[in-house]
């Protein structure tokens, strides 16, 4: 059963060695985890042995859960939080459809209102609720819950629907990039080359291989060493993407992006955020309230130098960027658009890069919003639009 296994993870890109599959059988010979017998093993037990003997980079954690769940069928979580909660408040019953006329009739809350609203509702309300236009639950109309309509809401618990939520009320994991991603195709490359910048720098000598094949040669066979000065790449780039929410439909093309960006630049320093940036980011997505990066930190640490990149699809609601309280995920003490505008002045030679297709960014208002605080700096994730990006960070 576990060659199998040791297969299917080959086949979804895992670099598992055939030594490192021998150590696993050998820990579950040596009962490791549970007793020998094969039909005692813990599910549990297995996965942690498996992902701590196999996986040793923490990018590929996601790769392995995917594989292990689709060979160990019916599994479908074998880590993360179980909460002690009825399954019927987690099914829903209903997806209301509405007519236009039910649509407009529904009231748009300021944002003051609606957290003082969500507050009353928290403090009433004794039970389950499912459809209506005012307690939290499912299927209606209020602007709590999920799964409903309302065009200004604070979605707590359940699935994105319409993606017109200001706040959201529940724990999310995001997964990192992959910035060992297959590309495609080369253009994506080609098109960030043309950020590139070599510069002979003198005291660094490298080796020039057909200068001495050729002197060696002129020399009767005599070893003859031709040195030059080692051809550098002084391109520095500080890369911070959007992750989890809108951005996973975007996953692949940001993860070629990444991918490129990794074999492109030798000085590339890389953040996340979610929606807008705050007064922190990260770099794994697994930790990133245990392992925050001060905005104000990143600003010192790197110069002028660097090019800063963002990468976003620039939806959420504009409360997110023009008041204080805005994150979906925390209360944050100030405006993303003060952490926005701090940032481009740091980093004079700034663009932003947009995976969703430019088409739609007209209909967004906090598309509207990055594109006036970015000063019109935002380019679409395509081959002339990184082209276009480029060739102005360039200058």
């Amino acid at each position: 059963m576990l060659i199998d296994f040791f297969y299917a993870l080959r086949a979804a890109k895992l670099p598992v060695s055939v030594k490192e599959f021998l150590a696993l059988l050998e820990a579950l010979h040596a009962g490791v985890v549970g007793p020998r017998s094969a039909d005692a093993w813990s599910i549990d037990d297995l996965y942690y042995l498996a992902r701590t003997v196999l996986v040793k980079d923490e990018k590929h954690f996601d790769k392995f859960d995917r594989a292990f769940g689709a060979y160990f069928k019916g599994v479908e979580q074998v880590v993360g939080d179980t909460r002690d909660i009825p399954e019927d408040w987690l099914r829903q019953m209903l997806e209301k459809h509405l007519s236009p006329e039910e649509l407009a009739a529904i009231e748009k809350m300021g944002w003051d209102e609606l957290m003082e609203t969500l507050r009353k509702r928290l403090e009433e309300q004794q039970g389950r609720h499912e459809g209506g236009n005012k307690w939290i639950g499912t299927g209606g109309t209020s602007p709590f819950g999920h799964g409903g309509h309302n065009p200004q809401g604070i979605r707590i618990g359940g699935k994105s629907r319409n993606r017109t939520a200001v706040k959201v009320w529940e724990a999310r994991n995001y997964r990192d990039y992959d910035d060992s991603q297959e590309l495609g195709t080369r253009n994506i490359k080609v098109a960030l080359r043309r950020l590139r910048k070599f510069a002979r720098a003198g005291g660094d000598l490298e080796l020039d291989l057909p200068d001495t094949i050729r002197a060696t040669a002129a020399n009767a066979g005599w070893l003859d060493l031709k040195m030059v000065p080692e051809r550098r790449n002084n391109v520095k780039v500080l890369l911070l993407m959007d992750v989890g929410g809108t951005m996973d439909a975007h996953i692949a093309r940001v993860e070629e992006l990444f991918s490129a960006a990794k074999a492109e630049f030798k000085h590339l320093e890389f953040y996340y955020f979610h929606n807008c940036v705050y007064d922190f980011v990260w770099r794994n997505n697994k930790r990133r309230f245990a392992e925050k990066f001060e905005t104000w930190d990143i600003i010192r640490k790197y110069n002028k130098d660097y090019k800063l990149v963002f990468v976003g699809d620039a939806m959420m609601s504009p409360f997110e960027i023009l008041h204080i309280g805005g994150s979906v995920e925390y209360n944050n003490p100030e405006p993303g658009a003060e952490w926005l505008s701090r940032l481009t002045h740091a980093f004079p030679q700034h663009a932003w890069i947009n995976p969703e297709p430019q088409a739609y960014w007209q209909y967004q208002e906090s598309t509207s919003i990055i594109q006036r605080l970015m000063s019109q700096r935002m380019y679409p994730l395509t081959l002339k639009g990184l082209e276009e990006a480029m060739r102005l960070l360039s200058k």
